[in-house]
């Protein structure tokens, strides 16, 4: 991502985890770590992602530490795909040896939202969680878990219009009844081709307004 990237491996239950760093550029210290997911491995899904690298970005920029990782069996990291259990595990893991204390945020990308949103129920209340992103939200294939109700004023929806992966319709049906805001690209796809930068800022006013 930049000349500043630190890549670490850590140990999970499958074995070796793939890791990406980013400090921000302060001498004061990190705001937290943001804990972010990528997309679906078996379609090309990697940490080094262009959404990922965005949001990390975005998290940095706000003074946040970014933690990116690869799921199972992806670049360096070990094991094969779990269909969002083993991931989850890992996930959790990773937290556990880069943040064991300390303020969290988390993003996810498309089955990366899954996955983070199925280790909120692992770290909420335990862990101070500030802020909850999910950007082109995979809630329609796989199910998405309802949000505790003081993380939901904290957390961010963002989708594209135009999703073709994801439609709008099923983020709306999962986000209706816990009456959580989703912010909609006119025009997006799924992976918000030439809306990167509309993205960054929407999740840099998020985390200001989160602070």
């Amino acid at each position: 991502m930049n000349a500043q990237t630190e890549l670490q491996i850590l140990q999970g239950l499958a074995g070796d985890i793939e890791v990406a760093l980013d400090q921000p550029a302060t001498s004061h210290a990190a705001m937290g770590t943001a804990i972010i997911c990528h997309p679906h491995p078996l379609y090309g899904g990697t940490m080094d992602n262009k959404v990922v690298q965005t949001l990390a970005r975005a998290f940095v920029q706000c003074g946040w530490r970014s933690v990116r990782f690869n799921f199972r069996g992806v670049g360096a990291s070990a094991g094969t795909h779990d269909e969002g259990r083993g991931e989850m595990i890992d996930m959790l893991a990773v937290i556990e040896q880069v943040a064991p204390v300390g303020k969290l945020a988390l993003a996810g990308f498309s089955f990366g939202s899954f996955v983070m949103n199925q280790a909120v129920g692992s770290l909420w209340p335990a862990r101070d969680i500030q802020s909850l992103t999910f950007v082109g939200s995979a809630v329609g294939r796989f199910k998405g878990e309802q949000l505790p109700h003081d993380l939901r004023p904290r957390t961010l929806v963002i989708h594209g219009e135009n999703d073709d992966t994801v439609p709008l319709s099923e983020v709306m049906d999962w986000a209706r009844p816990q009456g959580l805001p989703v912010t909609v690209l006119p025009g997006g796809s799924h992976f918000f081709h030439g809306q990167l930068q509309l993205l960054k800022n929407l999740v840099i006013r998020h985390l200001h307004a989160a602070s």
